[in-house]
């Protein structure tokens, strides 16, 4: 693998490498995850310092190597200033950038993971927008897509708006996902019915989800 190629996409993690570098991982619309280094992006007049942070989503020119990904170019379309500012709405995105992580793999077609982190860190700065629904509906939709969610639980006795709600996140396109709000007893039966499946179909536990729950 040699050349330049261009992927669009967004910064899931950045890790320090060396004095100067990063090394980035991407979660891309053509390549599904991928790593990437960034050569003296820690370094203060680095065009690649703000780009290759967590959050960004933009267009990315990377020289293939023989064994590895390097970031030449950004072209940010959003750095998700919103978030940094927002001390909760950045951690429920810290662990929707995590969760995004566990489910993609190298290669595959993420594009609907992708476009469900998008579109979940805009309802998180939403003002009309409750970050734990934002949570819970993408929780599961990351289910769905990836295969995992079994449907409404068939056990115990749900409101009706509970049952509405389930079927809509299930079966709505990404784009229409964040339309809705709910009751607080509505909110406590998909709290409950996230929290379950979780537990039961994904196999990790996610480090900011720790924090997520104490806010």
């Amino acid at each position: 693998m040699q050349g330049i190629t261009e992927i669009t996409g967004m910064v899931l993690k950045a890790e320090p490498m060396n004095d100067y570098d990063k090394r980035v991982v991407f979660l891309t619309k053509e390549r599904g995850k991928i790593s990437a280094f960034a050569r003296g992006a820690r370094k203060p007049n680095s065009m690649l310092l703000a780009a290759t942070n967590p959050f960004c989503f933009g267009i990315f020119k990377l020289y293939e190597g023989r064994t590895s990904y390097n970031v030449m170019e950004a072209d940010v379309e959003n750095y998700f200033e919103g978030l940094r500012g927002d001390y909760e709405g950045a951690f429920f995105g810290m662990y929707f950038l995590e969760v995004a992580d566990y489910y993609t793999r190298e290669n595959n077609d993420e594009k609907e993971m992708l476009k469900l982190l998008y579109q979940s860190l805009r309802a998180l700065m939403h003002e009309g927008l409750c970050n734990v629904l934002v949570r819970y509906i993408f929780e599961m939709k990351a289910m769905v897509i990836n295969g995992e969610f079994p449907g409404m639980p068939t056990e115990g006795k749900w409101e009706e708006s509970t049952r509405y709600a389930v079927s809509y996140i299930t079966a709505s396109p990404i784009e229409k996902l964040y339309t809705f709000t709910v009751t607080p007893k509505v909110m406590a039966e998909l709290k409950s019915i996230a929290d379950d499946y979780r537990v039961r179909y994904v196999d990790h536990s996610f480090k900011s989800l720790e924090i997520v729950d104490h806010l």
